[in-house]
């Protein structure tokens, strides 16, 4: 229970840094923190090249959606860098630490896909409010940005979570086992 807990603790510290990062005007900032998230998590998995490949997988499956956000125009990101119409470096900062979380504290989630898509349509809209209000992000055209978040998130949940068993770094059965469960 208590890796469960600092997981999600370390998330949240996380999630703050890198949209405040954002906001601030300090994209760059964001790296070090996902660096050290990452490294943190890698180095309590029992598997640890097992799950860099899912913290991998999420986080290019994030980037393409917040990129595909962005180049709706529905939404601003602040300290658009590298190019405004794709996922700036804080939120691939802010994907990295998301990632650490699937196989610890969101673990549960795996066994419940409707819920965890329902939890994406309406917590992936909120957490780009929360941002909203740091600063992190503008919504330019709010209705049609939450229903895009909505529908994105609602997918992308359920997906991820599918990754994160198939690459389950935090599980101590071999491989196969694990690759015959997710299929």
């Amino acid at each position: 229970m208590r890796r469960v807990v600092s997981n999600f603790l370390v998330f949240q510290a996380g999630w703050f840094a890198c949209v405040l990062c954002g906001a601030g005007s300090r994209p760059y900032l964001a790296v070090p923190v996902a660096i050290v998230i990452a490294a943190w998590h890698l180095s309590r998995a029992p598997r640890p090249q097992a799950e860099l490949a899912t913290m991998a997988a999420v986080t290019v499956s994030g980037v393409i959606l917040d990129s595909l956000f962005a180049a709706s125009g529905w939404l601003s990101y602040a300290s658009p860098v590298p190019w405004p119409a794709f996922a700036p470096v804080w939120i691939v900062a802010l994907w990295v630490c998301f990632s650490t979380t699937l196989n610890v504290s969101l673990r549960w989630l795996r066994a419940y896909p409707v819920i965890a898509a329902s939890l994406g349509l309406a917590g992936g809209p909120l957490a780009y409010l929360a941002g909203e209000a740091l600063g992190g992000v503008t919504f330019v055209a709010p209705v049609q940005a939450t229903i895009a978040l909505a529908a994105g998130w609602a997918l992308i949940m359920p997906l991820v979570l599918r990754v994160a068993a198939r690459f389950d770094g935090w599980s101590t059965e071999p491989a196969q086992a694990l690759a015959r469960e997710s299929a």
